[in-house]
């Protein structure tokens, strides 16, 4: 399972994103800075065939999303994504380029925990992309927006859903009806981001939690993932029951017998994922 990964990341090296390992930890890097990481079609299959070769590789327990340069993305690539045959709506990069209707939400499905660090201006597909991920930490400049209304169209990748389920209805609707961009401070006031660091410092932010996620149980961390995402669309009482579920089969695996005799003997657990 590792070699499809190490061949992926040779494979998608200088691209449209790069994909590196450091021990437990992917770093998927959108390297578009001279088009501001603009997203196309092209950005959206590599992003969703990195996400299919993270999946499969077992010792990969946490990624973290970032860009080069300084912004974070700038939004649509609209001067690629209207390159289209006659007749089709040239602003309508779903159904021209193949991609699904939630082109990110190949992040949100990811069974390990990815945190974004925004190094820059998130706008638009920028920041619906940072919202698919778990967690999000912003550099100290970063501005978040969602300017499509003024285009005359609606977000296209999940940004009204994701973003009024994390920030709330109303804040929500003000960021969409007016499109002004806010601040990262105010985004970590209004929950939209958990941290904010200064620019030469997110980096290594982003790392010290994906670190600290890489070092509890797999199974179980993927299962609090899934909790969290699948509960919140439910009623209480499912949730509660669906947790529950998850709780039990996790009783079966090796990983959690192997935390529990860690900490009767006060050592660090080793756990294997099974």
């Amino acid at each position: 399972m590792v070699r499809p990964l190490l061949e992926f990341v040779r494979v998608m090296s200088k691209t449209s994103l790069s994909l590196e390992l450091r021990g437990p930890i992917a770093f998927i890097t959108l390297c578009r800075p001279e088009r501001g990481n603009a997203v196309d079609g092209g950005l959206a299959r590599e992003l969703s065939d990195a996400c299919e070769a993270i999946a499969a590789a077992a010792p990969v327990r946490a990624v973290i999303l970032t860009a080069e340069g300084d912004v974070f993305s700038r939004g649509w690539d609209w001067q690629a994504l209207s390159a289209t045959a006659e007749g089709v709506s040239l602003l309508d990069p779903a159904r021209v380029h193949g991609m699904t209707s939630d082109p990110f939400g190949c992040l949100a499905a990811l069974p390990k925990p990815v945190v974004c660090a925004v190094n820059g201006d998130a706008v638009g597909a920028g920041l619906e992309l940072a919202l698919a991920c778990d967690i999000r930490i912003a550099a100290e400049p970063a501005r978040f927006s969602i300017p499509e209304l003024s285009m005359g169209m609606l977000p296209i990748a999940g940004g009204l859903q994701r973003l009024a389920r994390l920030v709330g209805r109303g804040k929500a609707l003000e960021m969409a009806l007016t499109g002004d961009a806010i601040d990262a401070q105010e985004a970590l006031r209004i929950g939209l981001v958990s941290a904010v660091a200064p620019p030469d410092r997110l980096l290594a932010e982003a790392e010290a939690i994906a670190n600290r996620i890489a070092e509890r149980g797999p199974i179980a961390t993927a299962y609090a993932k899934e909790a969290v995402a699948r509960g919140n669309d439910m009623p209480l009482e499912a949730a509660l029951r669906f947790e529950t579920d998850l709780t039990v089969i996790l009783q079966t695996t090796e990983d959690r017998a192997e935390g529990v005799r860690a900490f009767l003997e006060k050592r660090k657990p080793n756990f294997k994922g099974r």
